[in-house]
């Protein structure tokens, strides 16, 4: 009888340290998403710093577009996680484009001079593909703080040159062209699918 009642103690006893393992787990697995979603901020701060944040080149792609007129460039919008949920939570309807970004979405903008692809002017007679050939115009950035750019909507804006900040007199223009998308969170880009 003893022995029997031993076993059922130390059976719970187990299953208790058990059921405590699978939670010690189970957080340990969710580490690592719960501290990226708590360090958006990394990106902003290396910007603060006067440094590209890293890793930004693999960020994911929101959109691409084409610069015309004195800029004439061809562009890659990326942006960090949060702004990569936020793009594709507004993406479902016009209700949604009106709700604010996140703080602690980064919006980035590399651009290139583009020229005609001459292999595709071979093949087709004319000039109709056209390749990112320079960078041109810097890397540009939107990073969101509602309270820290209270002033410019919650929106900072930086661009680097050569992987060096560029003179803030470059960014003094910045806000104003970016009240023409007020209704859009004073953003221009367009999550493409």
């Amino acid at each position: 009888m003893q022995h029997g009642r031993y076993i059922r103690i130390h059976a719970r006893a187990l299953s208790g340290l058990v059921f405590l393992a699978g939670i010690a787990g189970t957080a340990a697995a969710l580490a690592p998403a719960i501290g990226e979603d708590m360090t958006p901020s990394a990106d902003a701060a290396a910007i603060a710093a006067g440094r590209l944040p890293e890793g930004y080149r693999d960020w994911r792609l929101v959109s691409v577009a084409q610069e015309e007129g004195k800029l004439n460039d061809l562009r890659a919008i990326l942006g960090n996680d949060t702004a990569l949920a936020a793009f594709r939570a507004r993406q479902n309807g016009a209700q949604q484009e009106r709700q604010p970004f996140p703080d602690g979405t980064v919006i980035a903008r590399i651009a290139w001079d583009h020229e005609a692809l001459a292999e595709s002017a071979a093949a087709f007679g004319k000039a109709q593909s056209y390749v990112a050939v320079h960078p041109k115009n810097g890397v540009q950035f939107m990073i969101k703080d509602a309270r820290k750019y209270a002033a410019t909507g919650g929106w900072g804006f930086a661009q680097f040159d050569d992987g060096k900040p560029a003179d803030p007199s470059k960014l003094t223009g910045c806000f104003a062209c970016h009240q023409a998308v007020k209704g859009r969170d004073f953003v221009f880009t367009r999550y493409a699918p």
